[in-house]
């Protein structure tokens, strides 16, 4: 069991790091998007000059800013500096976009910076530090380039190339909508950042400079199930779940964070069949219609989705998304209506959850105790620190619900949201969803810290707030 669980916190680890280089960017993706989806020849304004921007946006600035958030990511500024300065290296030596160059290149290099720090900078004499950090940034920058025009940017090219084919494969063979049964457990796991930014994300720009659209930024984006899931909770939901769902799906369907109705889906593990059942059905619908986004849709809303939505493909997004949302509706619907449960036990459920994910189980006392860590003292506390994967969704839900609270009951504290990597030294309790804690208290043990399962609505927020006042 604790060589599942640390087998996971290692894969939502890694999936973070790959998110965390492209959620940061993408707004830059989105610009590029809305470009593309207006001035190109079969874009809504065609325009020739304007539509010059789209090849050199996406192969060398998406990626330059990819590799520099990868290397500041690891060491600050200037592993991001050297990290963008080597990914010219990848861009250089071949034709296609480099996003998944960019990703290795740029931790790569902020992690050798951050060893050459280490070996030299605490020999450097007084008065010659700026002219050591310029150097040996600059060094190690042309020789990473150098390397990542002859090694990284051929192997990464043929992997791309040889990925591009293999979905090609699935596409033609009509199984892309199978790849549902992988994306939506995953996303349950709080990989969907990863999935989304660090596989498909890459892979549909691919297509999308080729082909004008790429279905693949519909897999991971679809609203639709999540929508079904949220719906049937409001009709067939019993006690807090059912209060709560409705607001729940509003955030989700128009908000986009599809972070939301993951704990509904493991209050009731059954559920995951719901959720694959409406991405598979979405996904077919899409692939029916020739549907397809120009960019990727971040965050997940109907908004984003059809902001993003290819001048032909209207229909057939429309069209996925509420087959989606049906299909994931009725199977919920049956789901909830044959559960025997008076009234949701969340922590039955979730010691059975638990049990299922392959984590150590634990009785419902020990669900609410605060994982552990020690409660600080009230006038010790001056900075509280809601984080989730990417630090974009759910945690700025949950610390926009704490800070009206606050605010009601007059308590001065300040409140932000983060991404779990990027949780600074100085926070005094760190809010997570339970799933991240132990990520959480990695990062930071010297916090408080406070699980929650489910941002939307915690007791925890007004227990917090009363310990305060």
């Amino acid at each position: 069991m604790a060589e599942k669980t640390g087998f996971r916190a290692k894969l939502q680890r890694f999936g973070s790091y790959l998110s965390g280089m492209v959620m940061p960017n993408i707004s830059a993706f989105i610009a590029w998007g809305i470009i593309t989806a207006l001035f190109i020849p079969d874009g809504w304004w065609p325009n020739e000059d304007i539509a010059a921007l789209v090849d050199p946006t996406i192969k060398y600035l998406l990626p330059l800013l990819i590799a520099f958030t990868g290397g500041r990511m690891v060491y600050d500024l200037r592993g991001g500096v050297v990290g963008a300065t080597a990914a010219m290296g990848v861009i250089v030596g071949t034709n296609v976009p480099m996003f998944l160059g960019a990703m290795i290149i740029g931790p790569l290099a902020g992690y050798l910076m951050k060893k050459v720090d280490q070996l030299f900078q605490h020999r450097i004499r007084q008065g010659f530090e700026m002219l050591y950090n310029n150097f040996s940034a600059g060094i190690l920058a042309a020789i990473l380039a150098i390397f990542g025009l002859w090694g990284i940017g051929p192997v990464v090219a043929s992997l791309t190339n040889l990925l591009a084919a293999g979905v090609e494969v699935i596409v033609g063979a009509n199984l892309l909508p199978l790849a549902n049964i992988i994306v939506e457990p995953a996303k349950i796991l709080f990989l969907n950042n990863a999935i989304n930014h660090g596989i498909l994300t890459p892979l549909g720009l691919e297509q999308a400079a080729e082909a004008g659209k790429s279905i693949l930024f519909l897999l991971e984006a679809n609203p639709g199930p999540g929508l079904g899931i949220l719906l049937a909770f409001t009709f067939f939901g019993k006690g807090a779940s059912r209060s709560s769902a409705p607001g729940a799906a509003i955030i989700q369907f128009f908000g986009g964070i599809h972070e939301i109705y993951f704990p509904y889906v493991l209050m009731k593990p059954a559920l995951i069949l719901a959720a694959i059942a409406g991405g598979v059905s979405g996904v077919f619908v899409f692939q029916i219609f020739g549907a397809g986004l120009v960019a990727a849709a971040s965050p997940g809303s109907i908004i984003a989705v059809l902001a993003m939505t290819a001048k032909d493909s209207y229909l057939g997004v429309i069209a996925g998304v509420l087959v989606a949302a049906v299909v994931s509706f009725i199977i919920s619907a049956i789901i909830l209506k044959s559960s025997k449960a008076e009234e949701e036990d969340l922590s039955e459920a979730t010691s059975k959850m638990e049990e299922m994910k392959g984590k150590k189980s634990s009785v419902a006392g020990t669900l609410n105790k605060e994982a552990a860590s020690e409660v600080k003292n009230t006038e010790d506390i001056n900075k509280i620190i809601f984080a989730c994967d990417a630090g974009m969704g759910s945690s700025a839900m949950g610390a926009s619900l704490l800070k009206n609270k606050f605010k009601k009951s007059d308590i001065d504290i300040f409140v932000t949201n983060k991404a779990i990597n990027e949780i600074p030294d100085d926070a005094d309790i760190v809010i997570t969803h339970k799933d991240l804690t132990d990520r959480a208290k990695a990062k930071i043990p010297t916090a408080e810290h406070i699980s929650v399962e489910n941002f939307l609505n915690s007791p925890k927020y007004d227990e917090l707030v009363n310990r305060l006042k």
